[in-house]
């Protein structure tokens, strides 16, 4: 390049390649595809400290006993409607989410589905791959190591930090419980915020509001 005249060159990552191509994919989504995200959590009894007193300058001692009881729970968010769907497993494993497939099916029974997801072992499977397939479920594969990408992540964190975290219930039945419920009491507004897809800084925001 010769005399002053400069220039800065910009190449997108590849993670901001995969998102310019999943938002491609949606747009090419044949009228009336009901575009979802998935994702899986696990709940435990003993709850996440994120909060306690202790005297100043002193480490506190976190007593625990017992089995650190777990239990998965399996959601779908529609991006559009803000309608959450969560099921009960006791694992995260293929026959898990294969159950899931079947549950997202027979609620949207008769529709087109497309659903955001990562690329967790349990989804690459070949059998689940088959299952959605068979089920005329597409997988949009979001970027490897992106969970603040996928906005079922954000939504288990507000879930959590609600209802799990600081204590512990009774049985992992009742904590179970409440955690759904806390979901069942959010409008679809809420949920919708609390996923971060009205923010405006959100990489779907305008895929969700066309």
């Amino acid at each position: 390049m010769s005399g002053s005249a400069s220039a800065t060159y910009w190449r997108r990552t590849p993670r901001q390649r995969k998102k310019r191509q999943i938002l491609r994919q949606i747009e090419a989504l044949p009228a009336g595809t009901q575009l979802l995200a998935q994702d899986e959590t696990d709940l435990l009894l003993f709850p996440p400290l994120r909060a306690g007193w202790a005297a100043c300058g002193q480490q506190p001692s976190v007593v625990i006993s017992g089995y650190n009881a777990r239990q998965a729970i399996f959601g779908s968010l529609h991006l559009r409607s803000g309608h959450l769907l969560c099921l009960e497993q006791p694992r995260k494993r293929v026959e898990n989410f294969q159950e899931f497939l079947d549950f997202l099916r027979e609620h949207y029974h008769g529709v087109l589905l497309a659903m955001l997801l990562d690329e967790n072992p349990i989804h690459k499977n070949p059998e689940a791959q088959s299952l959605a397939e068979d089920l005329d479920i597409q997988l949009l594969w979001l970027p490897k190591r992106s969970p603040h990408l996928n906005p079922l992540d954000h939504l288990w964190r507000h879930g959590k930090e609600a209802i799990c975290a600081n204590y512990q219930h009774a049985s992992m039945d009742e904590q179970v419980y409440h955690f759904m419920n806390y979901y069942q009491d959010l409008s679809p507004r809420d949920l919708l915020r609390k996923a971060a897809l009205r923010s405006p800084d959100f990489w779907l925001h305008d895929v969700c509001h066309l």
